[in-house]
Protein backbone atom coordinates (compact mmCIF):
# COMPACT_ATOMS: atom_id res chain seq x y z
CA UNK A 1 0.00 0.00 0.00
CA UNK A 2 1.23 3.22 -0.60
CA UNK A 3 3.00 5.27 2.14
CA UNK A 4 0.48 8.56 1.17
CA UNK A 5 -2.45 6.19 1.82
CA UNK A 6 -1.27 4.13 5.35
CA UNK A 7 -1.13 7.82 6.91
CA UNK A 8 -4.02 8.68 5.86
CA UNK A 9 -5.89 5.59 7.33
CA UNK A 10 -3.97 5.65 10.60
CA UNK A 11 -4.62 9.50 10.79
CA UNK A 12 -7.91 9.52 9.85
CA UNK A 13 -8.64 6.22 12.44
CA UNK A 14 -7.27 7.95 15.37
CA UNK A 15 -8.85 10.75 14.59
CA UNK A 16 -12.05 9.17 14.92
CA UNK A 17 -10.72 7.55 17.87
CA UNK A 18 -9.90 11.21 19.88
CA UNK A 19 -12.84 13.10 18.71
CA UNK A 20 -15.52 10.71 19.60
CA UNK A 21 -14.28 10.60 23.22
CA UNK A 22 -15.07 14.60 23.38
CA UNK A 23 -19.14 13.82 22.77
CA UNK A 24 -19.23 9.93 23.97
CA UNK A 25 -20.26 10.21 27.43
CA UNK A 26 -22.44 13.49 27.40
CA UNK A 27 -25.78 11.54 26.95
CA UNK A 28 -25.57 9.24 29.45
CA UNK A 29 -23.39 11.17 31.87
CA UNK A 30 -26.39 10.98 34.82
CA UNK A 31 -26.33 6.95 34.41
CA UNK A 32 -22.38 6.73 34.51
CA UNK A 33 -22.48 9.36 37.31
CA UNK A 34 -25.39 6.83 39.20
CA UNK A 35 -23.16 3.51 38.70
CA UNK A 36 -19.89 5.58 39.73
CA UNK A 37 -21.58 7.55 42.49
CA UNK A 38 -20.92 10.35 41.63
CA UNK A 39 -23.15 13.95 42.06
CA UNK A 40 -23.65 16.70 39.53
CA UNK A 41 -20.37 18.62 40.01
CA UNK A 42 -18.04 14.86 39.91
CA UNK A 43 -20.34 14.36 36.70
CA UNK A 44 -19.11 17.61 35.37
CA UNK A 45 -15.37 16.60 35.68
CA UNK A 46 -15.81 13.96 34.15
CA UNK A 47 -16.02 16.44 31.03
CA UNK A 48 -13.51 19.04 32.64
CA UNK A 49 -10.56 16.17 32.75
CA UNK A 50 -10.68 15.61 29.75
CA UNK A 51 -11.07 19.27 28.20
CA UNK A 52 -8.02 20.32 30.42
CA UNK A 53 -6.34 17.51 29.69
CA UNK A 54 -6.47 17.85 25.90
CA UNK A 55 -6.33 21.90 25.73
CA UNK A 56 -2.54 21.38 27.57
CA UNK A 57 -1.56 18.56 25.49
CA UNK A 58 -2.70 19.34 22.35
CA UNK A 59 -0.01 22.59 21.98
CA UNK A 60 2.55 21.24 24.01
CA UNK A 61 2.71 17.82 22.26
CA UNK A 62 2.01 19.33 18.72
CA UNK A 63 5.10 21.15 19.67
CA UNK A 64 7.16 18.32 20.64
CA UNK A 65 6.41 16.14 17.50
CA UNK A 66 7.88 19.93 15.63
CA UNK A 67 11.18 19.65 17.72
CA UNK A 68 11.79 15.74 17.95
CA UNK A 69 9.42 14.09 15.27
CA UNK A 70 5.76 13.79 14.66
CA UNK A 71 5.19 10.03 14.50
CA UNK A 72 6.75 9.36 17.92
CA UNK A 73 4.50 11.63 19.69
CA UNK A 74 1.38 10.54 17.72
CA UNK A 75 2.13 6.83 18.83
CA UNK A 76 2.87 8.28 22.94
CA UNK A 77 -0.79 10.14 22.10
CA UNK A 78 -2.68 7.24 21.19
CA UNK A 79 -1.06 4.98 23.45
CA UNK A 80 -2.40 7.11 26.30
CA UNK A 81 -6.24 6.78 24.66
CA UNK A 82 -5.98 2.80 24.85
CA UNK A 83 -4.52 2.69 28.54
CA UNK A 84 -7.26 5.86 29.22
CA UNK A 85 -10.14 3.54 27.72
CA UNK A 86 -9.30 0.49 29.28
CA UNK A 87 -9.28 2.25 32.21
CA UNK A 88 -12.68 4.06 31.57
CA UNK A 89 -14.33 0.66 30.44
CA UNK A 90 -13.56 -0.83 34.08
CA UNK A 91 -13.44 2.19 36.07
CA UNK A 92 -14.87 1.19 39.91
CA UNK A 93 -14.97 4.54 40.98
CA UNK A 94 -14.92 8.53 39.92
CA UNK A 95 -11.35 8.75 41.00
CA UNK A 96 -10.40 6.46 38.46
CA UNK A 97 -12.58 7.45 35.93
CA UNK A 98 -11.02 11.06 36.54
CA UNK A 99 -7.03 9.65 35.47
CA UNK A 100 -9.00 7.52 32.75
CA UNK A 101 -10.41 11.06 31.20
CA UNK A 102 -6.96 12.65 31.70
CA UNK A 103 -5.13 10.17 29.83
CA UNK A 104 -7.69 10.37 26.68
CA UNK A 105 -7.40 13.69 26.67
CA UNK A 106 -3.93 13.87 25.78
CA UNK A 107 -5.21 12.04 22.09
CA UNK A 108 -5.93 15.41 21.72
CA UNK A 109 -2.46 16.13 20.57
CA UNK A 110 -3.10 13.82 17.42
CA UNK A 111 -4.93 16.62 15.54
CA UNK A 112 -1.78 18.65 15.34
CA UNK A 113 0.48 15.96 15.07
CA UNK A 114 -1.76 14.57 12.16
CA UNK A 115 -2.30 17.21 9.88
CA UNK A 116 2.07 17.68 10.53
CA UNK A 117 2.13 13.95 9.07
CA UNK A 118 -0.41 14.69 6.40
CA UNK A 119 1.60 17.51 5.12
CA UNK A 120 4.89 15.81 5.29
CA UNK A 121 3.61 12.99 3.21
CA UNK A 122 1.04 14.76 0.78
CA UNK A 123 1.51 16.76 -2.26
CA UNK A 124 0.94 19.85 -2.43
CA UNK A 125 -1.54 19.20 -4.79
CA UNK A 126 -3.45 16.75 -3.03
CA UNK A 127 -2.34 17.85 0.36
CA UNK A 128 -5.95 20.03 0.38
CA UNK A 129 -8.09 17.20 -0.09
CA UNK A 130 -6.40 14.98 2.09
CA UNK A 131 -6.85 17.36 5.24
CA UNK A 132 -10.47 18.53 4.05
CA UNK A 133 -11.37 14.59 4.61
CA UNK A 134 -9.39 14.29 7.42
CA UNK A 135 -11.25 17.31 9.05
CA UNK A 136 -14.77 15.93 7.96
CA UNK A 137 -13.80 12.56 9.95
CA UNK A 138 -12.59 14.35 13.20
CA UNK A 139 -15.96 16.51 13.15
CA UNK A 140 -18.29 13.42 12.45
CA UNK A 141 -16.46 11.50 15.11
CA UNK A 142 -17.07 14.37 17.50
CA UNK A 143 -20.98 13.84 16.48
CA UNK A 144 -20.67 10.29 16.15
CA UNK A 145 -20.53 10.34 20.50
CA UNK A 146 -23.54 12.17 20.47
CA UNK A 147 -25.84 9.59 17.98
CA UNK A 148 -24.35 6.54 19.11
CA UNK A 149 -24.08 6.99 23.25
CA UNK A 150 -27.75 6.29 23.38
CA UNK A 151 -28.10 3.45 21.34
CA UNK A 152 -24.94 1.17 22.60
CA UNK A 153 -25.53 1.85 26.21
CA UNK A 154 -29.02 0.57 26.38
CA UNK A 155 -28.10 -2.31 24.09
CA UNK A 156 -24.39 -2.90 26.25
CA UNK A 157 -24.22 -0.63 29.01
CA UNK A 158 -22.43 2.55 29.41
CA UNK A 159 -18.65 0.44 29.04
CA UNK A 160 -19.15 -0.88 26.82
CA UNK A 161 -19.23 3.07 24.70
CA UNK A 162 -15.13 2.83 25.13
CA UNK A 163 -14.65 -0.21 23.06
CA UNK A 164 -15.24 2.37 19.77
CA UNK A 165 -12.08 3.82 20.85
CA UNK A 166 -9.85 1.51 22.13
CA UNK A 167 -10.56 -0.64 18.54
CA UNK A 168 -9.61 2.62 16.62
CA UNK A 169 -6.58 3.55 18.62
CA UNK A 170 -5.47 0.21 18.41
CA UNK A 171 -5.64 -0.30 14.69
CA UNK A 172 -4.08 3.65 14.31
CA UNK A 173 -1.54 2.32 16.86
CA UNK A 174 -0.79 -0.76 14.55
CA UNK A 175 -0.97 1.18 11.31
CA UNK A 176 1.33 4.26 12.35
CA UNK A 177 4.06 1.88 13.82
CA UNK A 178 4.21 -0.14 10.51
CA UNK A 179 3.24 2.49 7.75
CA UNK A 180 4.27 6.25 9.18
CA UNK A 181 7.33 7.68 8.22
CA UNK A 182 9.43 9.98 10.24
CA UNK A 183 9.15 13.87 10.28
CA UNK A 184 11.23 15.67 7.25
CA UNK A 185 10.74 18.69 8.51
CA UNK A 186 11.14 19.86 12.04
CA UNK A 187 11.81 23.39 14.15
CA UNK A 188 15.22 23.83 15.74
CA UNK A 189 15.96 24.81 19.53
CA UNK A 190 13.85 23.67 22.36
CA UNK A 191 10.63 23.88 24.38
CA UNK A 192 10.64 26.86 25.75
CA UNK A 193 9.60 25.44 30.01
CA UNK A 194 8.58 28.34 31.10
CA UNK A 195 6.23 29.34 28.33
CA UNK A 196 5.05 25.80 29.12
CA UNK A 197 4.25 26.19 32.60
CA UNK A 198 2.32 29.53 31.81
CA UNK A 199 0.46 28.14 28.69
CA UNK A 200 -0.48 25.44 30.83
CA UNK A 201 -1.84 27.63 33.43
CA UNK A 202 -4.02 29.84 32.09
CA UNK A 203 -5.64 27.30 30.32
CA UNK A 204 -6.26 25.53 33.66
CA UNK A 205 -7.57 28.74 35.34
CA UNK A 206 -9.97 29.68 32.63
CA UNK A 207 -11.62 26.27 31.67
CA UNK A 208 -12.26 25.26 35.02
CA UNK A 209 -14.64 28.10 35.92
CA UNK A 210 -16.06 27.68 32.04
CA UNK A 211 -16.87 24.61 32.62
CA UNK A 212 -18.10 24.48 36.27
CA UNK A 213 -19.53 27.82 36.74
CA UNK A 214 -23.18 27.30 36.55
CA UNK A 215 -22.57 24.63 39.58
CA UNK A 216 -19.99 27.04 41.72
CA UNK A 217 -22.09 30.40 40.98
CA UNK A 218 -20.82 33.18 38.19
CA UNK A 219 -20.26 35.55 40.79
CA UNK A 220 -18.07 33.51 43.66
CA UNK A 221 -15.00 34.43 44.44
CA UNK A 222 -13.05 31.29 43.48
CA UNK A 223 -15.01 32.04 40.06
CA UNK A 224 -13.67 35.09 39.64
CA UNK A 225 -9.74 34.86 41.29
CA UNK A 226 -9.72 31.66 38.97
CA UNK A 227 -10.88 34.29 35.52
CA UNK A 228 -8.15 37.11 37.16
CA UNK A 229 -5.58 34.32 36.80
CA UNK A 230 -6.29 32.94 33.83
CA UNK A 231 -5.59 36.78 32.54
CA UNK A 232 -2.60 37.38 34.77
CA UNK A 233 -1.02 34.57 33.40
CA UNK A 234 -1.78 34.81 29.93
CA UNK A 235 -0.30 37.80 30.38
CA UNK A 236 2.98 36.72 31.55
CA UNK A 237 3.07 34.31 28.75
CA UNK A 238 2.22 36.27 25.94
CA UNK A 239 5.26 38.83 27.26
CA UNK A 240 8.24 35.24 27.72
CA UNK A 241 6.44 34.39 23.95
CA UNK A 242 7.33 37.60 22.99
CA UNK A 243 10.57 38.07 24.38
CA UNK A 244 12.08 34.61 23.93
CA UNK A 245 14.57 33.14 21.00
CA UNK A 246 12.66 30.12 21.45
CA UNK A 247 9.25 30.32 21.56
CA UNK A 248 6.83 27.59 22.36
CA UNK A 249 4.34 29.45 20.26
CA UNK A 250 5.85 32.22 17.71
CA UNK A 251 3.88 35.13 17.94
CA UNK A 252 5.36 36.48 14.43
CA UNK A 253 2.79 33.31 13.11
CA UNK A 254 -0.12 34.21 15.12
CA UNK A 255 -0.36 37.64 14.07
CA UNK A 256 -0.59 36.58 10.47
CA UNK A 257 -3.94 37.87 9.41
CA UNK A 258 -4.68 34.05 8.09
CA UNK A 259 -3.97 32.85 11.22
CA UNK A 260 -5.14 34.85 13.10
CA UNK A 261 -8.50 35.73 11.72
CA UNK A 262 -8.81 31.70 11.06
CA UNK A 263 -8.63 30.90 14.84
CA UNK A 264 -11.27 33.92 15.81
CA UNK A 265 -13.59 32.21 13.83
CA UNK A 266 -12.66 28.61 14.97
CA UNK A 267 -13.45 30.41 18.23
CA UNK A 268 -17.14 31.68 17.88
CA UNK A 269 -18.19 28.82 15.17
CA UNK A 270 -16.74 26.42 18.18
CA UNK A 271 -19.09 27.75 20.86
CA UNK A 272 -21.84 27.35 18.38
CA UNK A 273 -21.51 24.17 17.26
CA UNK A 274 -20.70 22.73 20.72
CA UNK A 275 -23.38 24.87 21.79
CA UNK A 276 -26.15 23.05 19.53
CA UNK A 277 -24.63 19.73 19.71
CA UNK A 278 -24.97 19.53 23.43
CA UNK A 279 -28.73 21.30 23.65
CA UNK A 280 -30.20 19.88 20.34
CA UNK A 281 -30.54 16.74 21.46
CA UNK A 282 -31.73 17.83 25.08
CA UNK A 283 -34.73 20.27 23.62
CA UNK A 284 -36.17 16.79 21.74
CA UNK A 285 -35.72 15.18 25.00
CA UNK A 286 -37.82 17.46 26.69
CA UNK A 287 -41.32 16.17 27.84
CA UNK A 288 -44.22 17.03 25.48
CA UNK A 289 -45.66 18.19 28.87
CA UNK A 290 -43.93 21.06 28.57
CA UNK A 291 -45.70 22.42 25.57
CA UNK A 292 -42.63 22.69 23.18
CA UNK A 293 -40.63 19.61 24.07
CA UNK A 294 -41.35 16.45 21.51
CA UNK A 295 -40.68 13.97 24.68
CA UNK A 296 -38.33 11.57 22.68
CA UNK A 297 -35.81 9.27 24.43
CA UNK A 298 -32.23 9.40 24.32
CA UNK A 299 -32.11 6.73 20.96
CA UNK A 300 -34.67 8.39 19.10
CA UNK A 301 -32.95 12.02 19.85
CA UNK A 302 -29.46 10.24 18.32
CA UNK A 303 -30.68 9.14 15.34
CA UNK A 304 -32.69 12.75 14.76
CA UNK A 305 -28.68 14.00 14.81
CA UNK A 306 -27.87 11.53 12.32
CA UNK A 307 -28.66 12.98 9.24
CA UNK A 308 -25.65 15.80 10.16
CA UNK A 309 -23.08 13.24 10.30
CA UNK A 310 -23.83 12.35 7.02
CA UNK A 311 -24.00 15.82 5.42
CA UNK A 312 -20.72 16.50 7.26
CA UNK A 313 -18.90 13.79 5.80
CA UNK A 314 -20.26 14.61 2.57
CA UNK A 315 -19.07 18.18 2.33
CA UNK A 316 -15.83 17.55 3.91
CA UNK A 317 -14.53 15.31 1.49
CA UNK A 318 -15.27 17.44 -1.62
CA UNK A 319 -13.97 20.49 0.55
CA UNK A 320 -11.00 20.12 -1.19
CA UNK A 321 -11.79 19.55 -4.81
CA UNK A 322 -14.27 22.13 -4.39
CA UNK A 323 -11.53 24.47 -3.43
CA UNK A 324 -10.66 25.13 -6.97
CA UNK A 325 -13.48 26.79 -7.64
CA UNK A 326 -14.59 28.05 -4.09
CA UNK A 327 -11.36 28.98 -1.85
CA UNK A 328 -11.07 27.81 1.58
CA UNK A 329 -11.64 30.97 3.27
CA UNK A 330 -14.86 31.57 1.21
CA UNK A 331 -15.76 28.22 2.20
CA UNK A 332 -15.35 29.23 6.25
CA UNK A 333 -17.42 32.18 5.46
CA UNK A 334 -20.48 30.13 3.67
CA UNK A 335 -20.56 27.28 6.25
CA UNK A 336 -20.41 29.64 9.32
CA UNK A 337 -23.61 31.48 7.89
CA UNK A 338 -25.21 28.06 7.41
CA UNK A 339 -24.47 26.81 10.50
CA UNK A 340 -26.09 30.28 11.91
CA UNK A 341 -28.85 29.34 9.83
CA UNK A 342 -29.40 25.78 11.35
CA UNK A 343 -28.99 27.50 14.65
CA UNK A 344 -31.95 29.68 14.11
CA UNK A 345 -34.01 27.72 12.48
CA UNK A 346 -33.98 25.64 15.68
CA UNK A 347 -35.21 28.37 17.79
CA UNK A 348 -37.88 29.06 15.34
CA UNK A 349 -39.40 25.70 14.17
CA UNK A 350 -38.55 23.26 17.00
CA UNK A 351 -42.09 21.74 16.82
CA UNK A 352 -41.69 18.75 14.84
CA UNK A 353 -38.59 15.96 14.78
CA UNK A 354 -38.09 16.22 10.85
CA UNK A 355 -37.74 19.49 10.80
CA UNK A 356 -35.07 19.29 13.85
CA UNK A 357 -33.59 16.71 11.48
CA UNK A 358 -33.39 19.03 9.00
CA UNK A 359 -32.31 21.51 10.90
CA UNK A 360 -29.37 18.90 11.70
CA UNK A 361 -28.74 18.34 8.14
CA UNK A 362 -28.11 21.99 7.30
CA UNK A 363 -25.94 22.55 10.31
CA UNK A 364 -23.61 19.17 9.44
CA UNK A 365 -23.21 21.28 6.21
CA UNK A 366 -22.15 24.32 7.59
CA UNK A 367 -19.88 22.29 10.34
CA UNK A 368 -18.32 20.41 7.66
CA UNK A 369 -17.29 23.57 5.39
CA UNK A 370 -16.14 25.36 8.38
CA UNK A 371 -14.09 22.20 9.90
CA UNK A 372 -12.58 21.03 6.78
CA UNK A 373 -11.59 24.86 5.68
CA UNK A 374 -10.20 25.80 9.21
CA UNK A 375 -7.17 23.42 8.89
CA UNK A 376 -6.54 24.47 5.09
CA UNK A 377 -5.89 27.65 5.49
CA UNK A 378 -3.88 27.06 8.85
CA UNK A 379 -1.69 24.24 7.26
CA UNK A 380 -1.14 26.29 3.99
CA UNK A 381 -0.06 29.66 5.83
CA UNK A 382 2.66 28.72 8.33
CA UNK A 383 5.94 27.01 7.79
CA UNK A 384 6.21 23.64 7.61
CA UNK A 385 8.31 23.07 11.18
CA UNK A 386 5.54 25.43 12.59
CA UNK A 387 2.79 23.28 11.33
CA UNK A 388 2.54 21.07 14.85
CA UNK A 389 1.88 24.40 17.17
CA UNK A 390 -0.08 26.14 15.04
CA UNK A 391 -2.96 23.57 14.66
CA UNK A 392 -2.89 22.88 18.28
CA UNK A 393 -3.90 25.96 18.65
CA UNK A 394 -6.35 26.23 16.77
CA UNK A 395 -7.96 23.43 18.19
CA UNK A 396 -7.05 24.47 21.80
CA UNK A 397 -8.90 28.18 20.60
CA UNK A 398 -12.01 25.76 19.11
CA UNK A 399 -12.14 24.06 22.32
CA UNK A 400 -12.07 26.87 24.42
CA UNK A 401 -14.74 28.03 22.24
CA UNK A 402 -17.04 24.97 22.63
CA UNK A 403 -16.20 25.14 26.65
CA UNK A 404 -17.95 29.45 26.19
CA UNK A 405 -20.70 27.65 24.08
CA UNK A 406 -22.02 25.10 25.86
CA UNK A 407 -21.41 27.33 29.19
CA UNK A 408 -23.60 30.12 27.55
CA UNK A 409 -26.08 27.84 26.29
CA UNK A 410 -26.04 26.65 29.59
CA UNK A 411 -26.46 29.75 31.31
CA UNK A 412 -29.36 30.76 29.05
CA UNK A 413 -31.49 27.38 29.39
CA UNK A 414 -31.07 26.84 33.10
CA UNK A 415 -31.54 30.35 33.90
CA UNK A 416 -35.29 29.83 32.79
CA UNK A 417 -35.93 26.47 34.63
CA UNK A 418 -39.51 26.84 36.12
CA UNK A 419 -41.15 25.86 39.11
CA UNK A 420 -41.58 22.05 37.69
CA UNK A 421 -37.88 21.48 37.00
CA UNK A 422 -37.83 21.98 33.12
CA UNK A 423 -36.64 24.91 31.01
CA UNK A 424 -38.94 27.51 29.41
CA UNK A 425 -39.16 27.34 25.58
CA UNK A 426 -37.88 30.93 25.94
CA UNK A 427 -34.75 29.54 27.32
CA UNK A 428 -34.04 27.40 24.49
CA UNK A 429 -35.04 30.07 21.93
CA UNK A 430 -32.69 32.50 23.29
CA UNK A 431 -29.66 30.36 23.39
CA UNK A 432 -29.90 28.93 19.67
CA UNK A 433 -30.63 32.39 18.57
CA UNK A 434 -27.24 33.43 20.29
CA UNK A 435 -25.59 30.56 18.63
CA UNK A 436 -26.71 31.32 15.20
CA UNK A 437 -25.14 35.52 15.91
CA UNK A 438 -21.90 33.86 17.34
CA UNK A 439 -21.61 32.09 14.00
CA UNK A 440 -22.40 34.90 11.78
CA UNK A 441 -20.43 36.75 13.37
CA UNK A 442 -17.66 34.07 13.09
CA UNK A 443 -18.32 34.06 9.36
CA UNK A 444 -17.63 37.74 8.81
CA UNK A 445 -14.12 37.72 10.89
CA UNK A 446 -12.70 36.62 7.32
CA UNK A 447 -13.10 39.43 6.00
CA UNK A 448 -10.93 41.78 8.10
CA UNK A 449 -7.80 40.16 6.67
CA UNK A 450 -6.12 41.61 3.39
CA UNK A 451 -4.20 39.61 1.27
CA UNK A 452 0.09 39.63 0.83
CA UNK A 453 2.79 37.26 -0.41
CA UNK A 454 4.28 34.65 2.23
CA UNK A 455 7.68 33.99 1.41
CA UNK A 456 8.26 31.98 4.73
CA UNK A 457 8.60 28.10 4.78
CA UNK A 458 10.01 25.91 2.65
CA UNK A 459 6.47 24.72 1.40
CA UNK A 460 4.63 27.29 2.94
CA UNK A 461 1.90 28.57 0.38
CA UNK A 462 0.35 31.66 -0.50
CA UNK A 463 -0.92 33.16 2.93
CA UNK A 464 -4.96 34.05 2.41
CA UNK A 465 -6.43 36.84 4.24
CA UNK A 466 -9.86 38.14 2.02
CA UNK A 467 -12.32 35.64 0.90
CA UNK A 468 -13.24 38.16 -1.41
CA UNK A 469 -9.80 38.74 -2.80
CA UNK A 470 -9.36 34.93 -3.47
CA UNK A 471 -12.53 34.06 -4.84
CA UNK A 472 -12.31 37.01 -7.44
CA UNK A 473 -8.14 35.85 -7.89
CA UNK A 474 -9.32 31.66 -8.04
CA UNK A 475 -12.01 33.14 -10.90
Amino acid sequence: MPPTRLTFIAVATSFTAVSSLQSLIIPVLSVIGADLGADAIGQTWMLTAWLISAAVATPLLGRAGDLVGRRRMYLLALGAVAVGSVLAAFAPNLTVMLVARVLQGLGGAVFPLGFGLVRDAFTPQRLAGAIGGLSAIMAVGSGLGTVIAGPVAAAIGWRGLFALPLALAIASLAIGAAGLARSAARSTGRINVLAAVLLSGWLVALLLPLSSGNQWGWGSPLVIGLFATSAALMAAWLSVELRSRSPLVDMRVMRRPAVWTTNTTALLTGAAMFGVWAYLPRLAETPASSGYGLGIDASAAGLMMLPMLVTMASVGFVAGPLSRVLPFSAQLTIGAFLSAAASLSIALLHGDILLLAGSAAVLGLGTGLVTSSTPNLIVRSVPADQVGIATGMNANIRTIGGAVGTTVFAAAIGGSVGAAGLPAESGYVAAFVIGAVLAVVGGLVPFLGRSRPDRRGARAIRVVESPLEEFAEAA
